[in-house]
């Protein structure tokens, strides 16, 4: 079963990491955290008379650049003058020209959150009275796209880093000390630490197309870069490079001279100093994250920063911690075996980690949602739910491996009888020694060397059966290998030491095989192995749900924005309510009687969408040439506003952004042409607004 261990741990691991790039890639894009929340004109309104300037508010303050607010006439033309500025808090102006005509003009807007997320999007108004623009409204942002989706796996690499390597050295040193130099280990820290140092500069390369064209070609733009280093998120990403250089020495002392130390008082100073030292770095680095993002902004950032740096110290100790305990059960040396001790130290500092993070995690949740309702009716809240019930099936596996480990202290021998049972094997030249578990030492001994120890199992046995026979038949070569000549003993032949070379090599791997077969007999620690590496499982796809959950707009926020939408369309709008009418027409040639329906929804003042569907007179819909609508109020004089609706499919047409400007008893008027010289209009009056 052992030997079978090891590629499961891969697949599993593998299938692991697809789960989790999956979740990245089916997530929408990172959305917006400042919503624009207010205009002035507003979005669908008519003003008569061309305003001097265009004012926007959003839910946050955002960094403007010179062409963060673009105005654009009918004709897509720019009639903004001069560079956007700040008029007060979160409220931004851009002037515009003089003398504009009446018509339909585009107000689009590119700025940056507070909390480093880009915001886009656009909206129309109109001078005098609607018209035709050819201006195409759309509401992508710049991080949808290549370099968007660079950016977020760049994040989701940059958690993971950090956790991977805080957590790791945190284990070694609060847990494990023994661990500072066992290789595998050693590398999985230092893992965490490339990872991180790579993600952080591809951010910082990144940034710059991420928050404007969101073009490939501008991610080596020099003077974007430039640009980058001057806001608050470039600032964090080189704080972090340099933080991460203190963390590379820290890396260096604790798997260089920390191993090394002997003396019990110098290694308890080096163990004091590089706590210290390795708080203080893991804090810096954690303040990156919170001196740039959500906790910087918004409702008491002052309590947030700090909470949010608890927040990461404790996910890096507990998840970090659980992959360096991953990795020390299964790849550890027989002769360096993570012991009991470490593994109920560490679940002491998980029980901790866990209490601080359902504090922080309680106090971001009210921050950042606000109410109950934003639980399920804000994108944020949902995940944020999934999240909690990740985390509930992580402790319940977490309390799994508590009742393993409790049983491992009962059961694992100690240090005097691991060496009793050392000295007994290496004292034997015969390997018939009874594990306790029913398996015979030499029947099984190449089988755990070969899993373990990177040699085949058979060849390992040749091996073995050949220098038994050969210390046993031989009397020159009886004498352990290594051991040196008697006194008055010439030394050895050249042929002679390179064969007591051998057999001790052999004998060392076969000492291993069986100090690790022994080791892994114990079924609680296989118990605990298979209960740590379902809690690194579920590690990691929670490890995506946050990432994701850090680029989605807060709940509160997004509802703060809901509510002054539709308290600005409530004012701006009066009674609304869809509209249909159905008017027969006949345009005199062949096929050319038929109903023509016109949908008007929510038929109130400002935006609405058009459908228009045309039927024959047994109901069946079919296709014409053309099909145009104007819509006039003369009552005001205003119209008429022509609509060329778009062919959607068979018998349908569709219109978004039909702007009314105002309430009235409006004349539709219908133009239906049913071929090159057969057309007709036909007119209905209606009430909208």
């Amino acid at each position: 079963m052992t030997q079978t261990i090891a590629p499961r741990v891969r697949a599993l691991v593998l299938l692991l990491l697809a789960a989790a790039c999956a979740l990245l890639a089916g997530a929408a894009p990172a959305s917006a955290h400042a919503a624009l929340t207010g205009s002035d004109p507003g979005q669908g309104a008519v003003v008569d008379q061309a305003p001097a300037r265009i004012t926007l508010t959003f839910s946050e303050q955002v960094a403007l650049s010179d062409d963060s607010l673009r105005v654009l006439d009918p004709d897509g033309k720019r009639v903004d003058n001069g560079k956007p500025s700040e008029v007060s808090g979160t409220t931004y102006a851009v002037r515009l020209n003089s003398g504009l005509s009446d018509g339909t003009y585009t107000v689009a807007y590119q700025v940056v959150s507070a909390d480093s997320h880009p915001v886009a999007g656009a909206y129309t108004f109109s001078i005098g009275a609607p018209s035709k623009t050819s201006v195409a409204v759309s509401g992508q942002g710049t991080d949808d796209g290549v370099v968007g989706w660079l950016y977020g796996f760049g994040r989701y690499v940059s958690y993971a880093g950090f956790i991977v390597m805080a957590g790791g050295a945190a284990f070694v040193l609060a847990c494990w000390p023994r661990g500072s130099g066992v290789r595998p280990v050693q590398r999985f820290v230092v893992s965490g630490w490339l990872a991180l140092t790579a993600a952080t500069l591809a951010l910082l390369l990144l940034r710059g197309s991420f928050t404007g064209s969101g073009k490939v070609a501008d991610v080596f733009d020099l003077s974007l870069l430039g640009q980058v280093l001057q806001t608050k998120t470039g600032a964090a990403l080189v704080s972090r490079l340099l933080l991460l250089a203190a963390a590379a020495l820290f890396i260096a002392v604790l798997f260089g001279a920390y191993d090394k130390r002997e003396d019990p008082q110098e290694k308890r100073d080096l163990t004091f100093g590089l706590a210290i030292g390795g708080v203080v770095v893991a804090a810096g680095l954690a303040a990156s994250w919170a001196m740039s993002e959500h906790a910087s902004v918004g409702l008491q950032a002052g309590i947030a920063m700090p909470v949010d740096v608890v927040h990461l110290l404790a996910v890096a100790a507990w998840l970090g911690g659980l992959g360096a305990l991953l990795v020390a059960l299964y790849r550890a040396p027989a002769n360096a075996p993570v012991d009991a001790s470490a593994v109920r130290r560490f679940s002491h500092v998980a029980f901790g980690s866990v209490l601080a993070l359902i504090a922080t995690g309680t106090y971001q949740s009210w921050r950042q949602l606000g109410s109950w309702s934003a639980f399920t009716d804000t994108r944020y809240g949902q995940l944020l739910l999934a999240k909690i019930a990740l985390v509930v099936v992580l402790v319940g596996v977490a309390w799994i491996s508590r009742r393993w480990t409790g049983r491992l202290v009962e059961t694992v021998p100690t240090s005097a009888e691991r060496e009793k049972v050392r000295a007994g094997v290496g004292a034997s030249g015969d390997t018939d020694v009874d594990t306790g578990a029913g398996t015979d030492a030499d029947t099984d001994g190449g089988t755990y060397g070969g899993t373990y120890g990177g040699t085949d199992s058979d060849s390992r046995a040749d091996a073995h059966t050949d220098a038994r026979a050969d210390t046993r038949t031989d009397p020159e070569t009886d004498t352990d290998a290594g051991e040196e000549p008697a006194a008055g003993e010439s030394a050895p032949e050249p042929a002679d030491a390179e064969r007591a070379a051998q057999l001790a090599r052999q004998r060392a791997a076969r000492d291993a095989a069986r100090q690790k077969r022994l080791r892994d007999a114990d079924p609680n620690r296989f118990g605990l192995r298979r209960s740590v590496l379902a809690e690194a499982g579920i590690a990691v796809v929670l490890l995506a749900v946050t990432t994701v959950l850090t680029q989605t707009e807060p709940g509160r926020t997004e509802q703060e924005a809901k509510a002054a939408t539709s308290s600005s369309a409530s004012a701006d709008a009066g009674a609304s309510g869809a509209l249909t009418l159905n008017m027969p027409f006949d345009t005199g040639g062949k096929d050319g009687k038929g109903i023509v329906t016109v949908d008007l929804d929510p038929a109130r003042v400002g935006d609405n969408e058009l459908h228009v569907y045309v039927e024959r007179p047994n109901g069946r819909a079919f296709d014409i040439p053309e099909v145009k609508i104007e819509f006039t109020l003369k009552a005001k004089a205003i119209g008429p506003l022509p609509v060329v609706p778009d062919h959607i499919a068979t018998g349908h047409w569709s219109a978004n952004g039909v702007q009314i400007p105002m309430a009235g008893d409006w004349e539709v008027d219908v133009t239906v042409r049913t071929s090159d010289i057969d057309e007709v209009t036909v007119s209905k009056n209606a009430q909208i607004g």
